[in-house]
């Protein structure tokens, strides 16, 4: 027979177990926090996504989003470098700049966010005052531009531009870091002498009014731009690829449901409660075909395009080496939840 300090120890021991297993269990059925960054509405996904989660078959099931603001898209690769943001936004710029400069050789883009400079679409504004000094790239010597983060897209594009006439940073001119909603303020107070205007804030009137635009982002590369495209580490992407699957499937749906001309007040009144902007300044251009940005409807990020831009960057020194985009891109994730939704469109 046991005695009763055997007996007494094999029930703790058999408790614990139970305890353990049960906490397994509970662990393995909680979904996957994935962190995501986000920039501005209506330009970055993630809040479009979260605002039409009712959408998403698989939030809250196999996945959950926690989404983190941030100025520009260049901070976000500090994030990922630390394994504080599971999914990021990034330009073509902040891209070779991870991989280059942050060692993030693991970093893979995942799925398309926006493109710029596609023909018929629109392509982002840099602008001077409309009776102001500045009427040709030269003169801006020895003045100061606004960026909404240095080492983003629209940085890169600027230092682009400025470099094929003649002008380095720091020497030539300076830049300065401003949030976008106030560009046109510094403008009008000449505290900044080009500013960023991008969509929705280049579409206001007051904006046209004393503004005008010296050069466009495609201007700037000669191409189509790949403005942003999800971004995720090869570690991360592959210990949870099944709930990624789930999240691009969600993503594509949402994604069409933003497009859809059917959906377009609807839109407008969403995008005007979660930006701050008026519906007017919005309901012209805001997911209208020829007039808003490009957005792929089936996810599919413009990889070809990156790798122009990236050879761009290289032919004006702006990065070492040319990076090699088919080594940094996962696109079986997306193409993988296409299947489910029948294929792409």
């Amino acid at each position: 027979m046991l005695s009763r300090r055997t007996l007494w120890i094999s029930t703790l021991a058999l408790v614990a177990t139970s305890a353990l297993l049960l906490g397994a269990v509970s662990a393995q059925s909680e979904p996957l926090k994935i962190r995501i960054g986000w920039v501005g509405v209506p330009n970055s996904w993630a809040p479009l996504f979260e605002a039409k989660k009712d959408l998403a078959k698989h939030w809250g099931k196999s996945y959950v989003l926690e989404l983190t603001r941030f100025q520009g898209l260049g901070p976000q690769i500090t994030a990922l470098a630390s394994n504080n943001l599971d999914i990021a936004p990034l330009a073509f710029a902040s891209i070779a700049a991870a991989v280059q400069n942050a060692g993030l050789d693991d970093l893979r883009v995942i799925m398309d966010e926006k493109q710029d400079g596609i023909p018929g679409t629109y392509s982002t504004e840099f602008m001077v005052l409309k009776d102001g000094p500045i009427k040709k790239v030269e003169d801006l010597r020895g003045k100061v531009l606004a960026t909404n983060g240095i080492g983003g897209g629209w940085d890169m594009a600027t230092r682009a531009i400025m470099l094929r006439h003649g002008m380095v940073d720091q020497k030539d001119y300076s830049v300065i870091e401003v949030k976008l909603p106030n560009m046109m303020a510094m403008l009008v107070d000449k505290k900044a002498d080009l500013v960023t205007a991008p969509l929705p804030f280049s579409a206001n009137p007051k904006f046209r009014e004393v503004g005008r635009t010296l050069y466009t982002f495609r201007d700037a590369f000669g191409s189509a731009v790949g403005a942003a495209q999800l971004c995720a580490r090869a570690g991360f992407l592959q210990k949870n690829r099944a709930a990624m699957v789930d999240f691009a499937e969600d993503a594509v749906r949402i994604i069409r449901w933003y497009w859809d001309p059917a959906n377009h007040d609807a839109v407008v009144a969403l995008v005007s409660r979660l930006s701050g902007q008026k519906p007017e300044n919005l309901k012209s251009w805001l997911f209208v075909k020829g007039k808003d940005n490009y957005r792929d409807l089936n996810g599919i990020p413009n990889i070809e395009a990156i790798q122009k831009n990236i050879e761009v960057q290289k032919t004006l020194g702006l990065v070492k080496e040319v990076i090699d985009m088919k080594k940094y891109s996962d696109v079986s994730i997306v193409n993988d939840a296409l299947k489910r939704l029948g294929g792409p469109i």
